[in-house]
Parts: C-alpha cells; sequence; structure tokens
C-alpha cells in the first residue's frame, strides 16, 4: 500500500489528535456507539487523524487501542507529526512517556503520565510504521495538517515502508542547504547573544533569523512535513508553540485551497469556547489558537468553506489537571461524522457543524 490510501467507504466517525487522553477516547468510543471490540451496530467506522500520543496520562493505552482497531478492520489511521517523531526517535515536548532524556523535564507540565514498558518499546515504536500519511475518496479527502497538491503529489509514489527513509532523506536536503549557508553557526550565535531557553515560555526571545529560516527549511523542502505539521512561513515575532519558541507563521492553507472535495484535518489546535479561554492557557499559549481568530468554533473554513479542523485541544487538557478543573469544558476529544456533518465530543455532547460548502454536483 502507498502512503496516500484510499479511505473507507459508508458512514464514518472521524476522530481529532487524541494526545494519550485514554479516558476520553474510550468515553467518545461510548458516546458514538462503539461497543469494546470496535464494532457499530449500524456498521460506522473509525478514522483517526494522527497524533494519538504524547502529553496526555496514558499515550500506550491509546496506541494500543488503536492499534487493535485497525488490525480488526474497524478503524483506519494515518501518521501525525506525534508519530513520526516516536518512530525516528526524535524526543520532543511532552514525549517523556516513551524517551527516558524527556522523562524527568516533562515532570513538571505533564505528570502523571504511564510510561512504556521496556519490553513493548520496539512495538509502540512500530505501531504506525504503515499507516498512511492521507486518505482519500470520492467525497472526502482526510490528511493531519494540510492537504497541498505539491506534497501529495511527490508523497504518492511512496510505499508505506519507506516513510522514515523518504522523511530522513528530505530532512537531509533541507541540512544540506544550511550547510551551504553556515546556518548552525549563525543559530549559535543567536542562542548565545540571548543565552535564554527555547523551551521556557516565561521568557520571550528576540526574533531569531538564522532558526526561522532554518525551520523554513526543513519544513517547506519535507512534503511529509507539510502534509503532518503543515505550511510554514517566515515570520517577524517569536511564539511559542509545542513547547519551544518559534520563529515562523503558520500559513491557513485553507484559504487557498480551491479544489471542491472536502478536507478533514487535525493538528491546529481548534476551541469550542474560545471566549473562555482561561488566563492560564493564554500564558501557556497553546499553538495556532490565532488560525482560528475569525473562524466560529463550529464552522467548515477555507476559501470555500469546505475545510474542517476536529481537533478541539484534548491535547491541552494537562492545564486543566493542574488547575484542578474540569476536564471536558476547555479541552475536548471530538469526531466528526460524516456525511451526517455532526460533532461527537467526549462529554457527550453533540454539535451541527455550520456553514459547510456543498460541492456543485
Amino acid at each position: 500500500m502507498g502512503l496516500i490510501q484510499p479511505l473507507f467507504e459508508g458512514p464514518i466517525d472521524i476522530v481529532g489528535d487524541v494526545h494519550g487522553e485514554a479516558q476520553a477516547l474510550r468515553a467518545l468510543l461510548n458516546h458514538l456507539g462503539y461497543d469494546a471490540d470496535g464494532r457499530h451496530a449500524q456498521g460506522r467506522r473509525l478514522v483517526f487523524v494522527g497524533d494519538l500520543c504524547d502529553r496526555g496520562p496514558d499515550s500506550p493505552a491509546v496506541l494500543r487501542q488503536v492499534q487493535a482497531l485497525v488490525q480488526a478492520g474497524h478503524a483506519q489511521a494515518m501518521v501525525g507529526n506525534h508519530e513520526i517523531n516516536l518512530m525516528r526517535g526524535d524526543p520532543k515536548d511532552g514525549a517523556g512517556w516513551f524517551f527516558d532524556e524527556r522523562a524527568e523535564r516533562d515532570q513538571a507540565k505533564y505528570a502523571p503520565f504511564a510510561r512504556a514498558a521496556a519490553a513493548e518499546r520496539g512495538a509502540l515504536q512500530a505501531v504506525a510504521a504503515h499507516w498512511p500519511v492521507a486518505l482519500e475518496r470520492a467525497d472526502l479527502r482526510v490528511v493531519h495538517a494540510a492537504w497541498q497538491a505539491p506534497a501529495i503529489d511527490a508523497v504518492r509514489p511512496l510505499q508505506s515502508g519507506q516513510l522514515i527513509s523518504a522523511y530522513d532523506a528530505w530532512e537531509e536536503a533541507a541540512r544540506e542547504k544550511g550547510r551551504q549557508t553556515h546556518i548552525a553557526q549563525r543559530m549559535h550565535d543567536e542562542l548565545a547573544r540571548w543565552g535564554g531557553d527555547l523551551e521556557s515560555p516565561a521568557e520571550q526571545p528576540p526574533f531569531m533569523p538564522a532558526h526561522a529560516e532554518n525551520e523554513v527549511n526543513k519544513q517547506m523542502l519535507n512534503p511529509l512535513k507539510v502534509l503532518t505539521s503543515g505550511v510554514e512561513q517566515r515570520g517577524t515575532t517569536p511564539f511559542f508553540a509545542g513547547g519551544k519558541w518559534r520563529f515562523v507563521e503558520r500559513v491557513t492553507w485553507w484559504n487557498d485551497y480551491t479544489d471542491a472535495l472536502p478536507v478533514v484535518v487535525g493538528h491546529y489546535w481548534r476551541r469550542r469556547y474560545p471566549d473562555e479561554r482561561t488566563a492560564e492557557s493564554a500564558r501557556a499559549a497553546l499553538p495556532d489558537e490565532d488560525v482560528f481568530a475569525h473562524v466560529p468554533p463550529l464552522a467548515w473554513h477555507g476559501q470555500r468553506a469546505n475545510v474542517f479542523c476536529v481537533d478541539y485541544s484534548v491535547g491541552g487538557r494537562w492545564q486543566a489537571r493542574q488547575r484542578h478543573a474540569p476536564l471536558t469544558r476547555e479541552f475536548k476529544l471530538a469526531a466528526l461524522q460524516w456525511p451526517e456533518r455532526t460533532l461527537v465530543f467526549d462529554d457527550g455532547s453533540r454539535e451541527a457543524t455550520e456553514g459547510f460548502c456543498q460541492p456543485a454536483a
């Protein structure tokens, strides 16, 4: 099978980023009508948009459950940027459940979290090894972050077992471009002049041009990175996202998407109640909230109003735990039911989505 695969036919439930929230996933599947084995009385099936792991209390349980659902034929799952980090052995913020070098640093934000047992680490790291990066059928496309035609075309010839080798080859091309421009030394000099910690939200760095250049190179020269973490361009002001200060701007690619086929994505940290955002979550600067600043929380978006982000920020639930606040109000796990275009949340609430532009017959 290739990295772009056929999407299930028939009615489906498209689940947003889970981020290790095993209890929320169990609750959501129950509200959707799935039994403990993943069967549905009406024959519906599940589609997971990726980013199953990191930040939440039990990433191993989520990965095991979704793997079982996929193997039983009740679900499809695609690779997100967090699965790629896991497969490549790249320890990032929130991955202390797996990587020893992150475990202590992640305690302050994410503890308590279940750590992967030594005996199952290899199996967990390989769960997504043969998953696609995008799914498509005659009436719908699903991808973790961005459906961009040049990136899709570059990835379409690849087979599923080639994901990491192709990703690494494109990463090396970006590094070579950086070597030609001495980018590593320029980044070192920028950090030395500042003297701060890019993983600390408390102290904003100055804008660092070499860091911005490096981020854009690594992002846009790698089609797999575009599909799994979006389109970026050089920024002007640092922002804190994904556990570190960044120097690029997220491009709302859906405003340039002109195809008739609808697209469902995750990745972008949408909010059901954006006006109720707490002071704590504002200070934590959850990533990418600004891309929905002018988009109603239940609305389809984009130039043709045919793109929908189903990530309702359950990956930020660790903040509610720290405040001993209700878990399901501010940070939700959601599924988009297709073709109904209804949202179901892990607290059992249901909402009709708004503003969808039906493709012309």
